[in-house]
């Protein structure tokens, strides 16, 4: 998608005095500083209560028209939207602020799936796999659980949907799968993400009030967001439908949505895709009213979006959601700039 961007840069740096102090007066101001520490969600730049302690979470769900409204969305930090097979997407939810009771339904593994769990360092939950994904998740490649080993024992299947449609797990059954193969659910690997901080609006490029993404011509995929100025996050719709949480009826929203142009290659005749992660290309940035092109990084193993610079594209605090699009015709947007 060819759009023309202009760019607002703020800055500013302020230098204060340095004064004496004595050692009883920074004594009294190492506490202070204690006890006004702040702990930050790694995934959100969100304040939170207690630091983050848990190992990232990542569950494989199944976005089939058949298999809406999901169950857990709401819960996850971050969500990954990309091909599987055809013009058909699967979401990678990420969890790791909080776990949901119930995720689903849950699908299928595919490599570039498992590659995301790796870099994450993350406990990865598919049910079933490509057989690239199997050879991947046989050997380890990341700690994982998979419904093909606990179908109906730590994965349940819901009476009111057919299969594949209606696999699911509960956040107990996450934790127990974890003790079974003997996955420590610690947090050991930090991943780095940039957040604006308070005071800072990230009100760079286009202002934008909504933006319309297809993959393909199936209108069960095309998906919509649209900025609300009163809470300054995005609603998303898919096929004209609000998209929610089926375990609490309420609508999604993001503080960032983001759109990563990658190379893909369809690998056989059941149209499983292969997606580039490392080559790096055209991203776009949707937040806080704006939209703007910049580029996108391997970094560490996760697809991140980066400036000319190189350094990360700041997100604004809050839950993102990520999509992977075909570099090739590349991004089919519509966007409608505010009134």
């Amino acid at each position: 998608m060819a759009l023309a961007f202009s760019a607002l840069f703020i800055g500013g740096c302020s230098k204060e005095k340095e004064e004496d102090v004595t050692p009883k007066e920074e004594e009294q101001a190492v506490e202070e500083t204690v006890e006004e520490e702040v702990h930050l969600a790694p995934l959100t730049g969100e304040v939170v209560e207690e630091e983050v302690t848990q190992r990232p979470i990542i569950v494989t769900v199944n976005n089939h028209p058949q298999a809406r409204p999901q169950s857990g969305l709401a819960e996850a930090d971050v969500i990954y939207e990309m091909l599987a097979e055809g013009n058909v997407t699967r979401f990678l939810a990420v969890y790791q602020s909080a776990l949901p009771e119930t995720v689903g339904p849950v699908r299928s593994a595919r490599n570039y799936f498992v590659d995301i769990a790796k870099a994450y360092d993350a406990f990865y939950i598919a049910h079933g796999y490509s057989p690239e994904a199997k050879s991947m998740l046989t050997n380890n490649v990341v700690d994982n659980i998979n419904g093909m080993n606990y179908d109906g024992t730590l994965f349940k299947r819901s009476k009111d949907r057919v299969a594949p449609h209606n696999s699911y797990i509960s956040s107990e059954n996450i934790l127990k799968g974890a003790e079974k193969v003997g996955a420590s659910m610690n947090y050991s690997e930090k991943v780095v993400q940039a957040f604006y901080e308070q005071g800072e609006h990230g009100k760079i490029g286009i202002e934008t009030s909504q933006v319309d993404v297809y993959y393909g011509n199936n209108k069960s995929f095309h998906n919509t967001y649209v900025y609300d100025h009163q809470n300054n996050l995005y609603e998303r719709q898919s096929g004209g439908v609000t998209t929610q949480d089926m375990l609490t009826g309420e609508a999604l929203t993001f503080a960032n949505v983001l759109f990563f142009e990658m190379k893909h290659q369809t690998i056989d005749d059941v149209g499983r895709q292969d997606i580039d992660l490392t080559s790096g290309g055209n991203a776009y940035v949707f937040q806080n009213g704006y939209l703007r092109e910049v580029k996108w990084a391997n970094v560490d193993g996760i697809p991140m979006a980066v400036e000319e610079s190189g350094e990360l594209v700041k997100l604004m605090p809050g839950k993102s959601w990520v999509h992977f699009v075909p570099a090739s015709p590349g991004l089919q947007a519509i966007v409608k700039t505010q009134p």
